[in-house]
């Protein structure tokens, strides 16, 4: 009997057992049209695992789950594994970063995940400590990298790959450049760091593991390539967009400045320098509203949004505006950006994106364009709600 993986086709824990495999010449297959949500709930899959996890491997003498243990004994059917190490010693050290792997950077990055997601309640002090905690132990893991190639011996282990696969997550949806240049050993010694950061899709194409494994084994000759040949940083692509008849400056100067008369002044001042051919408009609306039932916490939501959005002020302006007078409230937000499209840098980068609905303006409709006004201009009551908070990024 093969061995069976199932799990779905950008489950990251299932590359922890796909890799180890690579690694060890072992033919571990994925189930067929494995469906989330879907196949873990059948009767047959449910005998496999008590709650229905994945990932779950078939074995000839049954099945096994959680990713770390079937990791582990995909491993060991390889005797004498490198993987595993070389001596008892190096095995417990093994053993040991995978456990930190786990309980330090994995669980942290999923506490502070879910609740972006909207899979969990948004609670600030608890989103705080747990940032804390991670780069508590992305600190120390930083410390032990900067003498180390890998994270035990001299090559890579499954320790290796473990970490890989739960920094995968942090690195491609949550933590930015700012972020992680706190922890430079991490980001740039670690294996994990060129692929992490290239935000790779992953898929079920042994070409890709072997890719990934590839990267594993010689980081230091990479960083080296990279260290000779040095690139210039790219010019961010909005810097290279044909010039605009718009000044993102006069604009925000024009809404700060003006304290009366602001529907004559500062509105109509707007649609005299807008440039539709320059700039588009976006409004969002937040997916998951039925969650903001208390006052301070949204607001605390929406300011965390706009601090991410940082890195965008040199090519945005943006109104967020809190509804209702009784919970739950309602967010909803109007953005300027230039070019045609939502930038693509602050899609990347900032993780809030993921958690509104976007729809761009059309400004031909004189519907939308009027809630555009009343948007800038914070009327109320708007669509009919008093205003609990309006916030403004310029």
């Amino acid at each position: 009997m093969a061995l069976i993986l199932h799990a779905g086709k950008t489950n990251k824990n299932s590359f922890k057992t796909l890799i180890a495999a690579e690694y060890s010449g072992i033919d571990v297959k994925l189930a067929d049209n494995f469906e989330m949500g879907v196949s873990n709930k059948t009767p047959k899959f449910l005998k496999m695992t008590p709650i229905g996890k994945v990932p779950v491997l078939e074995t000839p003498d049954g099945s096994i789950f959680e990713s770390n243990a079937i990791a582990r004994y995909v491993t060991r059917l390889k005797a004498d594994n490198p993987l595993y190490g070389s001596s008892p010693y190096e095995c417990a050290l093994i053993e040991q970063w995978i456990d930190f792997a786990s309980l330090e950077i994995d669980a942290n990055i999923i506490s502070w995940f879910r609740p972006r997601m909207g899979r969990s309640v948004y609670l600030p002090p608890a989103e705080e400590a747990t940032i804390a905690a991670l780069k508590r132990a992305l600190g120390s893991l930083n410390t032990h990298l900067a003498s180390s190639t890998y994270l035990v011996g001299h090559s890579v282990t499954l320790a290796d790959i473990v970490m890989t696969m739960n920094l995968f997550l942090g690195f491609t949806h949550l933590m930015t450049k700012s972020f992680t240049s706190e922890f430079p050993h991490v980001e740039r010694s670690h294996p994990s760091q060129k692929k992490l950061n290239q935000r790779p899709r992953m898929n079920q194409k042994k070409k890709s593991r072997k890719k990934l494994r590839k990267s594993l084994q010689n980081p230091k000759a990479e960083a080296a390539e990279e260290e000779e040949a040095p690139k210039p940083k790219p010019k961010n692509p909005l810097d290279l967009l044909p010039p605009s008849k718009m000044i993102l400056d006069d604009w925000k100067r024009l809404y700060s400045n003006t304290k009366t008369n602001f529907r004559e002044v500062a509105i109509k001042g707007f649609w005299d320098m807008y440039d539709p051919e320059g700039y588009s408009l976006w409004f969002c609306d937040y997916k998951y509203d039925e969650e903001n039932t208390v006052s301070f916490v949204t607001l605390n939501k929406v300011g965390g949004f706009l601090q991410r959005m940082d890195l965008a002020r040199k090519y945005a302006f943006g109104k967020m505006l809190v509804i209702g007078s009784e919970p739950p409230f309602k967010v909803k937000g109007l953005w300027l950006f230039r070019g045609q499209e939502i930038p693509q840098f602050v899609i990347d980068e900032c993780y809030d994106m993921e958690l509104y609905e976007w729809k761009k303006v059309d400004i031909s409709d004189e519907a939308q364009k009027e809630r555009v006004n009343q948007m800038i201009e914070d009327f109320e009551p708007f669509e009919g709600e008093p205003l609990l908070d309006a916030k403004c990024f310029k």
